[in-house]
């Protein structure tokens, strides 16, 4: 079983920035794909970010050349850093981890960004 613990969310004006930190127990996140997903009210969770085992990255077009996502292997940790925030990116941000058949989901954390 594997354990993930989101940080960083919050409040933040528009054009403004924030710092999502995953931290994941277990001794198998070296070798899975993790991500970052996000739900607003009333609309399906989506993909945001995406960085395989070997470091291969996606990012949906909505965020593409705003946000960035990284992990660091040693600390069991993927960050995704999100610059000029826009009042369309609230929304609970999911953390994701897969391996084989293993799709885990942290709690999710709030962002909120205001206008």
């Amino acid at each position: 079983q594997v354990q993930l613990v989101e940080s960083g969310g919050g409040l933040v004006q528009a054009g403004g920035s924030l710092r999502l930190s995953c931290a994941a127990s277990g001794s198998i996140f070296r070798n899975s794909a993790m991500g970052w997903y996000r739900q607003a009210p009333g609309k399906q969770r989506e993909l945001v970010a995406r960085i395989s085992n070997l470091s291969k990255i996606n990012y949906a077009d909505s965020v593409k050349g705003r946000f960035t996502i990284s992990r660091d292997n040693a600390k069991n940790t993927v960050s995704l850093q999100m610059d000029s925030l826009k009042p369309e990116d609230t929304a609970v941000y999911y953390c994701n981890l897969q391996f084989l058949s293993l799709n885990s989901w942290g709690q999710g954390t709030q962002v909120t960004v205001s206008s």
